[in-house]
């Protein structure tokens, strides 16, 4: 269990692009989020997560913190990190095509829907991505327009780019 209890444990932190929000359940990551400021990113997620913590939180999840920051500042790496994002079988579908994305390399929309068995579904990709709730551990900043063009990224196009920047920079 996540704290003992089973609950959802969770905390606000820095990184580069901003405040970074990490949630976890059963030592696995159910949340990674961006945002700009500490407070409203708690009151907004204890709002929508009742019975969410954030005192007491236990040794593992303080390294796991740890390791999130870490792939946040070196999108390149692969961090091993466990998620659990609660999503609909479809999202799964697509969060798990995500993650097989290597890092340095993007793919787009149309692309995903093909590799997961569905051609037409690309804006139900699309809707997945936007969906995804586990920033950077599920790399939703890796997909890109047909043209090659950046496309909406739920934490914004600047931090979008920014990752996509690390990564490059990173296989150059």
């Amino acid at each position: 269990m996540a704290d003992g209890s089973g609950r959802i444990i969770f905390t606000v932190s820095g990184c580069s692009l901003g405040r970074l929000l990490v949630a976890a359940k059963g030592r696995k990551v159910t949340t990674i989020a961006f945002g700009n400021r500490t407070a409203t990113m708690r009151r907004e997620y204890a709002r929508r997560v009742p019975g969410a913590r954030s005192t007491h939180l236990p040794p593992w999840f303080q390294r796991m913190v740890g390791r999130v920051r870490q792939l946040v500042e070196h999108p390149y790496r692969r961090a091993g990190i466990p998620v659990a994002p609660a999503g609909t079988p479809f999202q799964r579908r697509v969060w798990t095509a995500l993650r097989r994305i290597p890092p340095g390399s993007t793919e787009t929309y149309a692309t995903i829907a093909r590799r997961i068995g569905r051609p037409a579904a690309v804006r139900a990709v699309a809707g997945a991505c936007a969906a995804n709730p586990v920033a950077v551990a599920i790399p939703c900043h890796r997909v890109v327009r047909t043209d090659g063009s950046l496309s909406g990224y739920r934490w914004g196009i600047k931090r979008k780019r920014l990752l996509l920047a690390r990564e490059a920079f990173a296989h150059s």
